[in-house]
């Protein structure tokens, strides 16, 4: 099937018409990431590139990495042309294409946390040297309002690049999550007249979809993870085709929140472990933070409670859905119905939290009475 999958893409690349729409190269990237996988999976296992088992980790048996490699390679295949028109997308291709040979030497002899961090620093002032930016500060604020722009910017870029990367510890989690969200992000781009930066987000989302039965296979472990070159570098590319997406012109609280809840899963996962962390001394640096890993993230405490890592996918992906599909509706609302649509999306994940630490407690309880 992948062979036939991959012939077929092959032929859609020749006869393909000069502007293919949105659900051609949605697609297109499907068919190719799927065709290409497997080609990944022999690289990797060749190469020797595997994620062996350790206690942090939830699978049993070495699994080949670099599987970021065929996400990312179905995704420049298919949106082609389109980049080298744009020099917004292009800064945004080229970057992502330098995470993802970073991502693969790391997946293959490994990198410092440091230097991968300065590298996503330095791909994020890449691209808002190339004009990707926010603009969610109000021209009134002047020097100062653009200067805010750009920091936010530079640790929207960063902090979602990261964040996609933790959430990638349970099969099917970060291609599904990251699919969603791009086909989120696609929706709003049309409804903006965004042509190009749809093609781009459907593409995104063809390829992760693409990679999804090869890494969330029903009862068998994933044959291939995405690894670290397919996190860092598919993380980059939702965070930076975000930022292109025109959220509500001339409406910076809006422009804002709408954003923040189709990636608040995301964001929810990084400070509530960053918090979690901190409070309990696990980290105590930055060098720490950026070096730490662990059993604490939202995916992993959810397998324990409801039992199982597919159920805590499917309530995972559930929420995400349910907070993207606020920020759907919020594009045309009003300031206040951002706040109220924010502090709703609050309150959900912080009833998640609230349930997930009274479990915790109620196994500590259970397994102190059973304990001899």
């Amino acid at each position: 099937m992948p062979l036939v999958a991959l012939l077929a893409a092959a032929i859609w690349f020749v006869a393909r018409p000069t502007w293919a729409g949105p659900f051609e190269v949605a697609g297109a990237a499907l068919l190719a990431a799927y065709g290409l996988t497997p080609a990944a999976r022999l690289v990797a296992l060749g190469w020797g590139v595997l994620d062996a088992p350790e206690p942090r980790k939830s699978h049993r048996v070495p699994t080949p990495k670099l599987g970021g490699t065929a996400v990312v390679a179905a995704f420049v295949l298919v949106t082609g042309r389109r980049v080298l028109l744009d020099v917004e997308l292009l800064a945004i291709v080229v970057c992502a294409l330098i995470l993802m040979a970073a991502g693969a030497l790391d997946d293959t002899r490994g990198l410092p946390a440091w230097l991968r961090l300065a590298l996503q620093t330095a791909c994020a002032a890449g691209v808002i040297g190339a004009g990707v930016r926010l603009h969610v500060l109000p021209d009134s604020a002047g020097a100062a309002g653009a200067a805010g722009d750009l920091a936010l910017t530079l640790l929207w870029i960063i902090g979602i690049t990261n964040a996609y990367n933790f959430i990638d510890g349970i099969d099917g989690l970060a291609a599904a999550l990251g699919g969603m969200i791009a086909l989120l992000l696609a929706v709003v781009a049309a409804d903006a007249g965004q042509t190009s930066l749809v093609v781009a987000c459907a593409a995104l989302a063809g390829a992760l979809l693409g990679f999804l039965p090869h890494n969330l296979r029903p009862g068998r472990a994933a044959s291939i993870f995405l690894g670290d070159s397919g996190s860092g570098s598919v993380g980059f590319l939702l965070a930076t085709l975000a930022v292109q997406v025109d959220w509500a012109e001339g409406d910076p609280l809006v422009a804002l929140t709408a954003p923040v809840l189709i990636f608040s899963v995301l964001i929810y996962d990084m400070l509530q472990t960053t918090v979690s962390r901190l409070a309990t001394g696990r980290v105590r640096s930055f060098r720490e933070w950026i070096d730490y890993t662990g059993r604490d993230h939202i995916h992993h405490r959810l397998s324990v409670v409801l039992g199982g890592p597919r159920r805590a996918l499917a309530l995972i992906l559930t929420l995400a859905l349910g907070l993207g599909l606020s920020a759907l509706g919020l594009r045309r609302g009003s300031n206040g119905e951002a706040v109220i649509f924010l502090v709703h999306g609050t309150l959900i994940l912080l009833v998640v939290e609230i349930l997930l630490g009274a479990a915790r407690r109620v196994r500590g309880r259970t397994a102190g009475d059973q304990a001899p």
